[in-house]
């Protein structure tokens, strides 16, 4: 029977042990980007943003150069409603009408970004808030589905705001807003915007932080996570129906990166305490990681 002394040692073991199985990824992502986006269950439950929040300082400290894209819809459908505005959905989209896309840049620009900015600082980081519009980061133009307002999609990036402030030790913290070249203002969804700033970045990774435990055989099953595939295999999901419903856009958005030379895209479960260091850091991960092709696995 183990007493406490054996407890003691058997947790430092553990430590050290985790600790060398991490040096290797250390060691081969110093210097190396990381685009984190950031959003989900792990930015409303407070002990899990403090988690992610610890794990995107500690990569910048030991050399990697996060990046960190965020969304906000909860705090939006809030605001919203604290402002006598109904919530409007068509397709999987939000209506965004003049009004909500006030409300939209408040919430997003104002207050989310503000908030995940001032968490870093504190927690030792060098953080600064950004949103599509600063430095002409990302133009936008309209999603162009009829019905839904000032939905936007990515027209082009200009990243070299965003390398400017990762060369300098900085962690860029980016909104999904950004305006079109007669400066009108467009919601863009969280994940496309990751994409492309990681594509226009060339990072070696996009992560894409979730509520499910990545790329599942079965949407019912955790246990049949499909932990490594290529972007055949991804599409071969998507066109099988294997991959459906709100995955498809993420799966979607991964392959896009990866075709613009990211190399590798992650699904992974913000669910899970310090997921961000256990896909990094670890030899088994706890996502889905898609690659180029099958030779990358």
């Amino acid at each position: 029977m183990l007493n406490d002394s054996d407890y003691i040692r058997e947790a430092e073991a553990t430590r050290v042990r985790v600790l060398s199985e991490a040096l290797p990824y250390i060691q081969q992502f110093a210097g190396r980007t990381v685009v984190v986006k950031y959003g989900g269950a792990a930015m409303k439950d407070s002990f899990l943003k403090d988690k992610v929040i610890r794990d995107i300082v500690f990569l910048s400290c030991v050399g990697l150069r996060p990046v960190v894209v965020h969304g906000g819809g909860p705090e939006i459908n809030s605001w919203l409603e604290k402002l006598g505005i109904e919530p409007q959905f068509k397709n999987g989209l939000r209506v965004t009408d003049a009004a909500t896309m006030d409300v939209v840049e408040m919430v997003l620009v104002g207050r989310v970004n503000k908030e995940l900015v001032a968490l870093i600082n504190r927690a030792g980081g060098m953080a600064v808030g950004l949103c599509g519009k600063d430095g002409n980061l990302i133009k936008a133009r309209p999603e162009g589905r009829e019905g839904i307002g000032f939905v936007g999609e990515v027209n082009s990036v200009d990243i070299k705001l965003v390398e400017s402030l990762v060369k300098s030790g900085y962690i860029p913290v980016v909104s999904s807003v950004a305006a079109d070249e007669n400066g009108q203002a467009y919601n863009i969804n969280a994940d496309t915007v990751a994409g492309e700033i990681a594509a226009a970045l060339g990072a070696e990774k996009l992560i894409l932080l979730t509520d499910t435990a990545g790329i599942l055989k079965d949407y019912h099953d955790p246990s049949t996570l499909i932990a490594k595939l290529s972007i055949q295999e991804a599409r071969e999901l998507i066109n099988a129906g294997i991959v459906g419903g709100g995955m498809i856009p993420k799966v979607n958005c991964c392959v896009r990166s990866l075709a613009q030379g990211v190399h590798a895209a992650h699904i992974i479960d913000g669910r899970l305490p310090h997921a961000l260091l256990l896909e990094i850091f670890t030899d088994e991960g706890i996502g889905s990681m898609i690659v180029g092709s099958k030779l990358m696995i």
